[in-house]
């Protein structure tokens, strides 16, 4: 089977992670295979946030758990180290595709590097908060970006689930 096929049959999405850093060129790799995603129109409407400072990592972490209504102390970024921010120009009829397909890129190309991801959601409500949008200005992000999706990233600490398996009815032919 295609390497790149058997990438994407093997990827899971991690929930616990090790404490150790990501090395600056691995998260580059992963971050350069999130900018070459298809866009509308090759309009390229995404932008990522590397988060790797540790209380701006935290404050994320505290947003998203004030919002999805968890209780003080869990960690919705499950200890990753490293969050990608993936926004994309509120204006643009494709951004939340454009995004959605940044985030996919994201999760493939750290599998491929031996690195853990996951999606965590909530992205759009952070940065609608005004605490959001001063992170955003605060790091010198200017115009009106909608908030996609938190990628998560990091060595995981056990090994991968295998795939549950696929569900019935889920690919149709019209031939």
């Amino acid at each position: 089977m295609n390497a790149v096929i058997e990438q994407m049959l093997s990827r899971r999405s991690v929930r616990s992670y090790r404490p150790e850093p990501v090395p600056k060129e691995l998260m580059d790799q992963v971050i350069l295979a999130g900018t070459y995603a298809a866009s509308g129109k090759g309009h390229q409407s995404s932008i990522i946030v590397a988060v790797t400072n540790q209380p701006l990592r935290n404050r994320l972490s505290e947003l998203n758990r004030q919002i999805g209504g968890w209780e003080e102390g869990f960690d919705p970024f499950y200890g990753a180290p490293v969050v990608l921010l993936v926004l994309a120009e509120k204006g643009w009829p494709t951004h939340v595709y454009d995004g959605s397909l940044v985030m996919g890129n994201l999760m493939l190309a750290a599998h491929s590097l031996g690195l853990g991801s996951c999606w965590i959601h909530r992205a759009r409500e952070i940065f609608e908060l005004e605490e959001g949008k001063r992170i955003l200005k605060d790091l010198g992000v200017e115009g009106e970006y909608e908030g996609i999706g938190c990628c998560i990233l990091g060595y995981a600490d056990s090994e991968l689930p295998p795939a549950p398996p696929r569900k019935e009815n889920f690919v149709y032919y019209a031939t």
